[in-house]
């Protein structure tokens, strides 16, 4: 079940997943319907609001009629597929993800009997060339590091340390509680409860990060709020944590986000292990080791300066 503000970003979400496009009155029950029915987190579904409305958008510019659920047909999806690809120029990832939020969606209505047949499923997905995901390079993370030492700021180094030695999400990081960090004398580990898919697991803390915790465990504000980090309004959020990223990516002079911090200790876990992609699947919480596998590709900036030695 998603909790009180989950449930609350969720409802925000379908409220005016239509607004200001012609619709029937029955599109937006719909979609509320499919959302209850389902247990998605709050990121998903803003995703899916947002894809769906693109959709209904696209649907009544290019028909020159309401969107209608019913009246969708595989032309409709093909051309939406093109138009996003083509004129819009989006990335392929963005394009496949709005592909698979209609077909899920439809899916539902075919369930419901509001569809005889799902239109999308006769769409396919645009392929692409499997690239490693970019991570910070390692001098990168090394002046990330020495700012926040100059500044003495004893929780960023905390947070990104929990992003650098554990290639936790943002969501496993806000939702990480006291009781959820285990510290020995010459070990340690951080149990996620909440991981995507709703899985728990547990990661070694390096003995680096363990000491960056212990330090922030000795100046953490005296709350009853048992969230590990704490920010001046209570429990730090997804925003506080981004908002914070962007702080350190003015000082450093590169951008510095939050999956950006997952990808570079992925990429420089399988450097160190010699490409022990079972182990990184179970840190980072993947379900489909293919999913890890993509780390072990090159990445487009190392593609480039690797065919910079051609030489005819």
């Amino acid at each position: 079940m998603l909790s009180n503000s989950n449930a609350q970003d969720g409802k925000n979400s379908i409220d005016n997943v239509f607004k200001d496009i012609s619709c029937k009155k029955s599109e937006s029950l719909y979609f509320q319907r499919f959302v209850e029915s389902n247990d998605f987190s709050s990121h998903t579904i803003r995703a899916m609001k947002f894809d769906i409305r693109k959709f209904a958008k696209y649907f009544t510019e290019a028909n020159k009629e309401p969107f209608d659920s019913v009246r969708i047909t595989t032309m409709d999806l093909a051309s939406f597929r093109r138009y996003l690809r083509e004129s819009q120029r989006q990335a392929v990832s963005t394009v496949n993800r709005a592909l698979v939020t209609m077909r899920r969606y439809l899916d539902w209505l075919v369930d419901e009997e509001v569809l005889k047949t799902n239109p999308a499923k006769a769409v396919k997905e645009l392929n692409r060339q499997q690239l490693a995901p970019k991570g910070l390079e390692r001098n990168q993370v090394r002046k990330l590091l020495r700012e926040v030492e100059l500044r003495t700021d004893i929780r960023s180094k905390a947070i990104f340390s929990m992003f650098l030695h554990t290639g936790c999400r943002v969501s496993d990081l806000v939702q990480t509680e006291i009781e959820d960090i285990i510290i020995n004398d010459r070990s340690g580990s951080v149990i996620f409860r909440n991981g995507k898919g709703n899985k728990e697991r547990q990661v070694p803390l390096t003995l680096a990060c363990r000491r960056a915790l212990q330090e922030y465990l000795q100046v953490r504000p005296p709350v009853q709020i048992q969230n590990l980090f704490i920010g001046e309004r209570g429990a730090l959020t997804d925003i506080g944590i981004r908002a914070l990223c962007n702080k350190y990516s003015a000082i450093c002079g590169f951008k510095i986000h939050p999956h950006l911090l997952r990808h570079s200790m992925a990429k420089q876990f399988l450097k160190d292990t010699n490409n022990d992609i079972v182990s990184l699947a179970q840190i980072l919480g993947h379900q489909n080791i293919q999913t890890t596998a993509r780390y072990s590709q090159r990445n487009q900036d190392d593609l480039a300066q690797i065919t910079e030695q051609l030489n005819y």
